[in-house]
């Protein structure tokens, strides 16, 4: 069990730093840093598939977000109940 755990654990930090990524490319309502980044990925994709890439970022981010979450949420039912 506590191989199992381990492995929880190292796939929570990978989905952690996904997360943390994804929301940076996100451009925000101010430009800035994560303006610059999107605007070179926007280059990279074309100006027309602006809106293209903003919604692949928002669902990147949902299934970060949930990933995260559910595999939080079995880390501690397991640390509390199988360990």
């Amino acid at each position: 069990m506590e191989i199992l755990a381990l492995i929880i654990k190292i796939v929570l930090v990978v989905f952690s730093g996904f997360l943390i990524v994804v929301v940076l490319l996100q451009s925000g309502a101010k430009t800035g840093v994560p303006g610059a980044v999107g605007g070179g990925a926007e280059a990279m994709w074309g100006k027309k598939k602006a809106r293209g890439m903003e919604a692949t970022l928002v669902r990147l981010t949902r299934v970060a977000a949930i990933g995260f979450m559910v595999l939080a949420v079995l880390l501690v039912i397991m640390q509390k109940y199988w360990m």
